[in-house]
């Protein structure tokens, strides 16, 4: 087998990618947006592909499948871009594949990019797990992990007047060493598995879906332009305060003269009418009388957005402008609370996924709209990116429509806690943090979920992964979801806010719903008690099968799975009036997709809706609940209809 042998699957094939002629992307650069100096081409579509011979995974590297296009050294069949390749055919071997995928399309570009001098710029949103890109048979970048951009200047590998190729090399072998975690475990026994035979496990529950799966494209900006914004905000009385730090980069293509770059702010509201000015790369900038970001249903404005106009101009004439939007709010917390614009927050919400039919994890803005829909029918306020980082087009929606976002990174499940996994998880972070460190929907950070953090190195390994966020970032607090005894439990006191998992009456004492309540105020409290930080339980719930009834209520029943909901309901009113708990997200917004096991039907099961987005009796019921709190914290009127429902089920 050679390079196959264990997690050499990942590690030796990683090691084939020749010389990558610029560094890791670490820095997925701004989102692609159009302005009077930049211009965007998409290049989603359909791309070719072709996997790599699962037992001769070198095969493309060797054979050189970037330097032409793929169709020309083998079969290759038609990809949706963005999309996961998996449930995309019939071909079962294309579901499970473990190794390299290739994808590569053509592409022109205007010649008037050349004569004007732009710089030309490849932004992949995301390719899942590790991935090599290539221009014109040039490798330019590499990145490892999936959920987050990919950038790479392509200007000088351009050829202008012909057709381009642009190929990607995906792969989505997780291995100890990965973030999340995997295990390639070999099986050599030849009485039983043919030559060969390998099976990756991981320590997750969700499938471990590959591809390309957000947005390509290639967009210009002048020679001289903005490289990254960094924006703050705050409140002085009836004002906001926003303080801005721009940076600017060169492209170094002709003569420059170094430091003559000037920048210049314009504010503009929501209806996009000018507000105020400001020069200077570094600096303030006093609305009055501002319009606040608020939650949705904390305010008759949800989501207000400024748009800052950020321009840089240099002594050459090179003038870029950037568009970016700007949410006003502060955030506080303290041993007991959470709070926006100095209001007490109470999180309703959920955890998700991005995950629906064929298209796996790929973006898709129909549903993107549907599922922010089903967001605001429920009345949930908030939603917890379980759990890796989700797309920015979803987050761009959260920002709008004023649903707060728990932003949680793809470590879920950690073990070991050695010091060059801690490295490669502080860099996660502090990506992450680049990305959505402006976004007024970002509330708190999560460096992960459900890590065996009863392991002793678990409280330094937390200790630092904590610091090094909270120094990216000091403007947000800093959580982890746990899910082990707090006894036992040694990442809780790095934290801002504690978040747990429990699963009262359905992992343990299953059927027993009358022990929920005690059980559940016990543990929470103690939690409090323990660390004297604010507390919320980031996941609980049962499943339940679409349509299947019993009476009384059975497991796997919408009724048990509604009937537990309810028992929950009781304890987290009693702890909410204890004023430490913070918010409560039940777990799953959706069913979704799994890897194949007996006690699964090839799904999570614990959705409010179905994987399809039709709401469950416990849907009906969550929005009951929720609508019910917005009525008690914020005095909001009820949607008609809506309290029919926890009426009848006794809420």
């Amino acid at each position: 087998m050679g390079c196959l042998r264990i997690w050499s699957v990942l590690t030796c094939l990683v090691s084939v990618s020749l010389v990558v002629e610029s560094r890791d992307s670490s820095w997925g650069g701004l989102y692609p947006r159009e302005s009077a100096s930049r211009e965007v081409k998409s290049l989603d579509g359909l791309w070719n592909f072709r996997l790599s011979p699962l037992l001769d995974a070198e095969k493309g590297f060797r054979e050189e499948w970037y330097a032409q296009p793929l169709s020309k050294s083998g079969p290759v069949i038609s990809m949706a871009v963005p999309s996961s390749y998996n449930d995309i055919t019939q071909d079962k071997d294309l579901r499970d594949h473990i190794g390299w995928a290739w994808y590569d399309r053509l592409f022109y570009v205007p010649t008037r990019w050349q004569t004007d001098k732009q710089r030309v710029v490849l932004r992949l949103g995301s390719a899942h797990y590790n991935s090599i890109i290539y221009v014109n048979g040039h490798s330019l970048t590499s990145h490892e992990g999936g959920h987050l951009p990919i950038m790479a200047d392509i200007t000088t590998k351009l050829v202008y007047g012909k057709e381009n190729l642009v190929t990607v090399a995906i792969n989505n072998t997780l291995t100890p060493e990965t973030i999340p975690q995997g295990t390639i475990v070999e099986h050599n026994d030849p009485s039983r598995y043919p030559p060969g035979y390998f099976a990756q496990s991981y320590n997750f529950d969700f499938t471990n879906y590959a591809g390309i799966h957000r947005p390509v494209y290639i967009y210009t900006t002048p020679q001289t332009f903005i490289e990254d914004i960094l924006i703050t905000t705050d409140i002085n009385g009836a004002n906001g305060v926003i303080t801005y730090n721009v940076t600017h980069g060169n492209t170094m293509i002709g003569p420059s003269r170094s430091g003559e770059v000037g920048c210049s702010m314009k504010l503009l509201d929501i209806e996009g009418d000018h507000v105020t000015s400001a020069m200077g790369c570094q600096g303030t900038i006093v609305v009055t009388n501002a319009s606040l970001w608020w939650p949705y249903l904390m305010s008759e404005n949800p989501g207000y957005m400024y748009t800052l106009l950020v321009a840089v101009s240099d002594a050459e004439g090179n003038l870029d402008l950037y568009p970016h939007k700007v949410g006003i709010r502060t955030l506080g917390w303290n041993s007991t609370t959470l709070t926006i614009n100095s209001k007490p927050l109470y999180l309703r919400g959920c955890g998700k996924h991005e995950d629906a039919d064929i298209r796996g994890k790929g973006v898709d803005y129909a549903l993107i709209v549907k599922d922010f829909s089903l967001l605001k029918w429920l009345g949930a306020n908030s939603f917890r990116t379980s759990h890796y980082p989700y797309a920015e087009e979803i987050m761009d929606m959260a920002d709008k429509e004023g649903i707060m976002i728990i932003d949680e990174s793809p470590a879920v499940g950690l073990s070991g806690f050695d010091e060059a996994l801690m490295n490669k998880h502080i860099s996660v972070m502090q990506e992450l943090v680049q990305r959505d460190k402006n976004r007024p929907s970002v509330i708190m950070w999560s460096v992960g979920n459900e890590p065996k953090s009863n392991q002793a190195p678990a409280l330094n390994y937390f200790s630092k992964v904590v610091s090094a966020t909270k120094s990216a970032d000091p403007s947000r607090p800093v959580t982890c979801v746990l899910n082990k005894p707090k006894e036992k439990e040694y990442a809780a006191s790095s934290l801002d806010v504690i978040l747990v998992n429990r699963y009262y009456s359905w992992y343990g004492d299953t059927g027993h719903l009358e022990v929920i309540k005690m059980q559940t105020i016990t543990e929470f409290s103690e939690w409090h008690l323990l660390h004297n930080k604010p507390v919320m339980i980031s996941e609980y719930g049962a499943g339940s099968l679409p349509g299947y009834h019993m009476d009384p209520a059975w497991t796997w029943s919408e009724e048990y799975q509604a009937e537990l909901m309810i028992r929950n309901f009781e304890a987290f009113d009693e702890l909410r009036s204890k004023g430490y708990f913070v918010g409560e997200m039940i777990w799953n917004f959706a069913d979704f997709s799994t890897p194949q096991e007996y006690n699964r039907p090839g799904a999570c099961m614990k959705g409010l809706f179905t994987r399809s987005r039709q709401p469950k009796m416990a849907g009906h019921l969550m929005r009951a609940r929720y609508w019910s709190l917005a009525q008690k914290l914020s005095n909001l009127t009820v949607p008609c209809g809506t309290g029919t429902f926890g009426y009848i089920m006794g809420l």
